[in-house]
């Protein structure tokens, strides 16, 4: 079968090449690819700045947000032939540490988790691949288009049940929130925000294409200006975007007992003049707490996938504003000024499921 990879720490290795099938070994329940969503950790695997092949493979088959569908399963497994279904892509260490035991993998304590394609675990940019019941999630049949969002969506369904959660600490009544960014991350976080009844407003700094009418169709306000710009004072900010200048606005604008999510990855290698002693007396003062958040385990699988159900699947679809077949892999790398997200095509042609011999 046919599979996207790369060979770790070799830069621009990408490639399409044929694999075996998926064996037994790797769990009773085969699924057939239809898609996979594209993101910065992609690019970043592909310039070789991180990425793990497998023990004893030499590539590793990208790919992390998935949607496929069951071609076998078995009988007391809770699923079906012809179920949509998305991968869980994080694994639990094989200790495994306390964190992992208890479920909470995306909270791993001692770093030996595995990731599929990322860390030590094939992705799902290949057309087809196997794995245990309770490692993927089952979806409405009307998600075949927009499934492919869930793993993204995962990743701020657990940012705002921390934000919840942290807010538990005193009297919390947020109305206003603040999402920094608005790729797909940033706007799966605005949605999630509206869904709980919250002033959302949404900034970026582009002025045209689909995020400022994504946005307004929410019921959010979109913003092209900085947040300091704005005046604004959010009871709650996500920022999604890592950009430090963008960052750091996040930090010194927020309102009294203020709690800040980061979910964006920073670059690093600049230096930026910060008087951290001021934003620590700030921060101090007004009761604020910033934390970091950063991957997702079942039980926000399971929020964002009711996220999505409950959302408006024509607001979702337009989400998605490219889809390419896997066979024309490298153009969907190309950037183009109104990309939100772009999605490779895996069984776009209808291919049948090649049965092992």
């Amino acid at each position: 079968m046919q599979a996207l990879t790369v060979t770790p720490g070799k830069k621009d290795s990408l490639q399409l090449r044929g694999i075996p099938e998926p064996p037994d070994s790797q769990g009773p329940v085969l699924v057939e690819a239809l898609a996979v969503g594209l993101c910065g950790t992609d690019t970043e695997i592909i310039a070789a700045a991180y990425g793990e092949a497998p023990p004893g493979q030499d590539y590793l088959v990208l790919g992390h947000e998935n949607l496929g569908r069951v071609r076998e399963a078995p009988r007391d497994s809770g699923l079906t032939e012809g179920d949509l279904v998305v991968g869980i892509v994080r694994r639990p260490d094989p200790e495994p540490c306390k964190a992992c035991a208890a479920g909470e993998w995306d909270m791993c304590l001692n770093g030996k988790y595995t990731e599929h394609g990322i860390k030590g675990r094939d992705g799902f940019a290949r057309e087809r691949w196997r794995a245990e019941p309770q490692a993927m999630v089952k979806l409405d049949a009307g998600m075949e288009e927009a499934g492919v969002l869930l793993e993204p969506t995962t990743i701020v369904a657990k940012a705002w049940e921390q934000i919840g959660r942290i807010g538990q600490r005193a009297y919390f009544d947020p109305h206003l929130a603040v999402v920094t960014g608005a790729g797909p991350v940033g706007l799966l976080a605005a949605l999630l925000g509206v869904q709980q009844g919250l002033d959302v407003h949404v900034f970026d700094v582009v002025t045209d294409g689909p995020k400022p009418g994504l946005v307004r169709d929410l019921g959010a306000t979109y913003h092209s200006e900085s947040l300091p710009d704005s005046g604004l004072k959010p009871d709650v900010t996500v920022e999604c975007t890592g950009v430090t200048a963008v960052v750091l606005d996040a930090l010194r604008c927020r309102a009294q007992d203020a709690i800040t999510c980061l979910t964006g990855v920073s670059g690093t290698g600049k230096r930026t003049g910060v008087d951290v002693g001021a934003l620590n007396r700030e921060e101090v003062l007004m009761n604020g707490v910033v934390f970091g958040s950063v991957n997702a385990n079942r039980r926000h699988y399971d929020a964002g996938a009711k996220a999505l159900a409950a959302a408006d699947t024509d607001w979702l679809r337009r989400l998605i504003t490219r889809r390419v077949p896997l066979g024309n892999f490298a153009g969907a790398f190309d950037h183009h000024p109104h990309d939100v997200k772009v999605v490779l095509e895996i069984q776009a042609d209808g291919g049948t499921v090649k049965r092992q011999s």
